[in-house]
């Protein structure tokens, strides 16, 4: 039974193979840097053991939206689909991958908006890097509950600041947000009116029982 595919960085052309669905023992399939194209095909519950695909950086690209099905594989590691042609979006269900420690999906098509059931993932999710894509609306404060993880979501299309505890990383468990410095989404003079209400011990003075 194979547990390890790896064929990285060749000139593979055409679609996803379909005996793929045929290796139940699948771990680890690493088809990254080739030409693929074509949609993704539905994963079979048969290879939902699989822990690390890697189909990132296609020159042609991958399209169509991400299975949904493949949402679902609990055991799923690290899953990284950068790179390609995606459209789609990510849907709420992602809260269940308990076992995810790293999601690239940067440089695609996605749109929507991040599910905040993205901070279900506290504790497990390591690296999540949303870069380049085409999502919008509000970037969720939930992701500020993603313990030591490092957040990369420039270059997409989020038309609201973004919540203060993020943009200050206050109060917040992420290890670095590459939108810190984005003055659209982080504006300074927030930053500024917060670090003031904040050295003026603000807190103090808006507590109503320190003025009984």
């Amino acid at each position: 039974n194979i547990e390890q595919f790896i064929a990285s960085n060749n000139e593979i052309h055409g679609s996803l193979p379909e005996w793929l669905n045929n290796l139940p023992a699948l771990r680890q399939f690493d088809i990254s840097s080739n030409a693929l194209s074509g949609e993704m095909p539905d994963f079979a519950v048969s290879i939902s053991s699989l822990q690390e695909p890697d189909m990132s950086n296609q020159t042609k690209g991958l399209t169509g939206s991400i299975p949904e099905n493949l949402w679902g594989f609990q055991y799923l590691k690290i899953m990284n689909l950068a790179g390609n042609k995606l459209a789609g979006t990510i849907p709420p269900m992602i809260g269940d991958m308990t076992m995810l420690k790293v999601l690239k999906l940067s440089s695609n098509s996605l749109s929507g908006q991040i599910p905040f059931q993205i901070g279900q993932l506290e504790g497990t999710l390591k690296r999540l890097d949303l870069s380049n894509n085409t999502l919008f609306g509000v970037v969720p404060s939930q992701i500020g509950q993603l313990q030591g993880a490092s957040i990369l979501l420039e270059g997409n299309l989020f038309d609201k600041t973004a919540p203060l505890s993020l943009c200050m990383l206050r109060s917040v468990k992420v290890k670095a947000f590459d939108i810190t410095n984005d003055v659209t989404l982080c504006p300074l003079e927030r930053n500024a009116l917060s670090d003031f209400y904040d050295s003026a011990k603000g807190a103090e003075w808006t507590n109503g029982s320190l003025w009984q």
